[in-house]
């Protein structure tokens, strides 16, 4: 991309698995921009974490890095304390910034400020999660949502994850904004090894992400015994780690379904993810509509990156109608919307894996929508725009 040659590039964020600033970090490393500086702050308090701290790259190659040993703070110093240093780092590098990308609305902010000493040309606002709701104190959220739509009104562009970012803040706030535009969830599509059909495990269905309640897994373990009625040799391939995972082994032994039930636990090589996702026949992503609270959740409002992963890898997915493309792709044929019922999930996982033609299709249908959600094309298209 030749107009990201000799830029100069600020992505601010805050951290704590992989995620989009992460992607767009390697995006622009791979295009080795002229700097880069990527700031990541903690996103809470966890001793695994690194405290905030930044990273210099020149034309591709890292020149430094530098992070804090991570500390406890008070949430509000925390937060004011991530646009201090921002604005600080960002400074300190006597540079004079093209891009600045802050995501999340505090890194915006910080953005903002730089823009106004005149530091950098223009300033990103990508929105990675969003909830009407944010916190449960209504000053926390007031003060929230007035950083949120003081960024959209003056950051250049807000890059949001999935339409229903700007619809909620019309919807909730009477507040509207132009610059607003859809930037959804990617892959690294070209880099996902593609299996043929006889290659898969054309009885495995899979589960990839944080093992916790509101993830679903319990419901498909109560509708595997009507599942191996029909198909004794199925598998059920759960990857990922979480608190709820001895709860989850627990059902299995009460269900006597330990056989067909595979914990590999976290997976840090996401090669090794991919290629376990890619020879399954089936996915499974039963998000929840609703929080405790009866709030609608954060995915109903964002663009799970795990259903990118899914059809990426050309596993059809059975998933709650909670994601913003859920019905899209039920129209594409490349899944299924499920509920939680065990006859609902029993019956659909059945019907697919015992139709090996229509499984087959669904797969070919999977990858051929999943193409255009290639990191490569997005931010291309999105940043050739704005420079």
């Amino acid at each position: 991309m030749n107009k990201l040659e000799n830029k100069n590039i600020i992505i601010a964020t805050h951290v704590f698995a992989t995620g989009p600033a992460q992607d767009l970090k390697e995006f622009l490393l791979l295009n080795k921009i002229n700097k880069l500086l990527f700031v990541g702050h903690p996103l809470f308090y966890d001793i695994k974490l690194n405290g905030s701290g930044y990273e210099i790259y020149k034309q591709g190659k890292k020149i430094t890095e530098t992070y804090k040993k991570i500390k406890k703070l008070w949430e509000p110093w925390s937060y004011l304390k991530s646009i201090i240093l921002n604005f600080y780092w960002s400074f300190k590098q006597k540079t004079k910034w093209d891009i600045y990308i802050g995501s999340n609305n505090l890194n915006a902010f910080s953005g903002l400020l730089l823009k106004y000493v005149k530091r950098t040309n223009k300033v990103i606002y990508y929105v990675i999660d969003y909830n009407p709701k944010r916190f449960k104190s209504k000053i926390l959220n007031k003060i929230y949502h007035w950083v949120d739509q003081f960024c959209v009104r003056h950051c250049d562009e807000t890059w949001n994850l999935s339409p229903r970012m700007e619809q909620a803040r019309l919807e909730y706030f009477g507040f509207a904004d132009k610059k607003q535009k859809i930037v959804p969830i990617g892959i690294w599509f070209k880099r996902i090894k593609k299996y043929n059909f006889n290659e898969i495990n054309k009885h495995t269905l899979v589960f990839m992400g944080h093992l916790i309640k509101k993830q679903g897994i319990q419901y498909v373990l109560r509708a595997i015994p009507g599942i191996l009625k029909e198909i004794p040799d199925f598998k059920f391939l759960i990857i990922g780690d979480g608190n709820y995972a001895e709860y989850l082994k627990k059902m299995a032994q009460d269900f006597k379904i330990n056989e067909c039930l595979e914990f590999t636990g976290y997976l840090k090589d996401h090669a090794n993810i991919e290629n376990k996702l890619a020879k399954s026949a089936l996915a499974v992503a039963l998000y929840e509509k609703y929080d405790q609270n009866n709030n609608l959740t954060f995915t109903y409002f964002a663009d799970p990156s795990k259903i990118k992963v899914y059809l990426g890898c050309g596993v059809p997915i059975l998933l709650t109608d909670v994601p913003h493309n859920s019905k899209e792709i039920l129209n594409k044929k490349c899944g299924l919307i499920i509920d939680d019922d065990k006859e609902n999930i029993t019956r659909a996982v059945i019907n697919l894996m015992k139709n090996e033609e229509l499984l087959k299709q669904f797969r070919k249908n999977a990858l051929n929508y999943a193409k255009q959600f290639d990191w490569n094309l997005i931010f291309y298209k999105n940043l050739s725009k704005i420079l």
